[in-house]
């Protein structure tokens, strides 16, 4: 970048740690932008004049006089119809061998919407997954992260939402990704013929990790966009949180902080509420909806980074190996949707709560039954019936393979449900069982 007369430019640096540089200055503002020998960095830390900056390629061969140009402001997105489509770094470039974007220049990570301007929820998002459509529906302007494994297919999970959801824009942040999982969202959104409606921000395995802390604000920026300024249902897609806060821990070591649980910065549980908080429904009809894939250590959920998502967010979808069926299925038992109930048997059928729960209870005695057999006890036929209808149910409604509409989901769980059981064992209410009923 070439430096205008009114940059403030310094040239003594006081100390220079793995990743970042603190000098003396003035009239800097937090979150600023400077540029450090050619390298991109950003103001974390400011004590009266001591400024600490985080230099995004980290501050290898800089020496204690190199020249450090303060750019007078934050990192910047220029917004506009024409990101629909693209492929950008974490600083909002094109990636993707496309023009450079035209639009207005609007500083990222600004506040999230008054709670004033927010309206209630109440708009269905289908994402064609039938294990959260039936159980665990979403709803517009909601905030959940998946919770998986860090071997199990959340990016194809992902993939697939954007494709299946219906959302008039689909945002990507994707955070620590390899090369493959990059050039997978692009040959997907590429072939399925959706990349007109679908935007990525994309920090790979290449780039350094702290350019990370960028993507979601990015990915929000663009969202706020078209949801605010263009009235459009928004999805933002971001994978993964957990490569975003180690980004987070990185930084907040090497600034010597002292760390909190899990060696995670003592502010992530704002850092993370930041980003979840922009979840919005708007009254004129605008919305964004964030889902996010949060990766488990060995399965934990009480490290710090699913624990402090788990206060923020409002539920989580719980993705597992279902060994009986040789699937990954979205748990029905430690997935929630807090909001579902604003949708289910409201924009989905009057038949939708009645056969969730019926399904869920059914599913809940076959875990009993399966308890029973380990335990060397005789099966009752029940017991038998109840096993073979959770094996058909995990394999054709809860894995994340199954694509269906909400209404050919509702009536593939009642033909399950009149395959292994009587009218009278499974509870539902006489006139949803005459209308429905195989």
């Amino acid at each position: 970048m070439a430096t205008k007369a009114f940059q403030k430019i310094f040239t003594k640096i006081t100390q220079i740690t793995k990743a970042t540089v603190s000098l003396h200055a003035e009239d800097v503002g937090y979150g600023e932008l400077a540029t450090i020998q050619g390298q991109l960095a950003q103001v974390v830390k400011i004590i009266g004049n001591e400024v600490t900056l985080q230099v995004f390629g980290g501050t290898e061969g800089i020496p204690t006089n190199a020249e450090v140009v303060f750019l007078g402001g934050a990192p910047t997105l220029k917004v506009s119809d024409q990101l629909a489509g693209r492929f950008f770094n974490s600083f909002g470039k094109p990636i993707d061998g496309g023009p450079e974007i035209d639009g207005v220049e609007v500083e990222i990570g600004g506040p999230s919407v008054n709670p004033v301007r927010r309206k209630q929820p109440s708009e269905l998002i289908a994402t064609g997954i039938a294990g959260i459509d039936l159980n665990n529906t979403l709803v517009s302007g909601q905030k959940i992260p998946f919770f998986a494994d860090p071997d199990q297919p959340f990016n194809q999970v992902m993939a697939n939402v954007a494709l299946r959801a219906k959302a008039d824009k689909i945002i990507l942040g994707g955070m620590g990704l390899t090369n493959d999982d990059y050039l997978y969202f692009k040959q997907v959104f590429d072939n399925a013929g959706a990349l007109d409606r679908i935007i990525s921000f994309v920090n790979t395995t290449e780039n350094p990790p702290v350019e990370r802390l960028l993507v979601p604000d990015m990915a929000l920026t663009a969202a706020e966009y078209f949801a605010v300024e263009k009235n459009e249902s928004v999805l933002v897609l971001l994978t993964d949180m957990t490569l975003y806060a180690d980004a987070l821990s990185i930084v907040s070591n090497r600034m010597d902080q002292i760390p909190s649980k899990d060696s995670m910065p003592g502010s992530l549980y704002s850092d993370l509420a930041k980003i979840y908080e922009k979840a919005v429904q708007l009254p004129d009809g605008g919305s964004i909806t964030i889902i996010a894939v949060t990766t488990l250590s060995g399965g934990d959920i009480t490290h710090a980074i699913p624990d402090n998502t788990g206060y923020i967010t409002e539920g989580q979808l719980f993705l597992r190996s279902d060994s009986d069926v040789g699937k990954v299925i979205v748990d029905p038992f430690r997935s929630l949707s807090r909001l579902k109930q604003l949708v289910i048997g409201k924009k989905t059928r009057a038949d939708h709560p009645q056969i969730m729960n019926a399904a869920i209870r059914l599913y809940a005695d076959a875990a009993n039954a399966r308890t029973k057999m380990e335990n060397g006890f005789d099966l009752s036929n029940y017991d038998e019936r109840s096993l073979a209808f959770a094996k058909d149910y995990s394999s054709e409604i809860l894995a994340i393979d199954v694509n269906v509409g909400t209404n050919e989901m509702l009536d593939e769980t009642w033909k399950l449900l009149g395959k292994h059981f009587k009218k009278e064992e499974v509870g539902i209410r006489e006139e949803l069982v005459k209308e429905y009923w195989p």
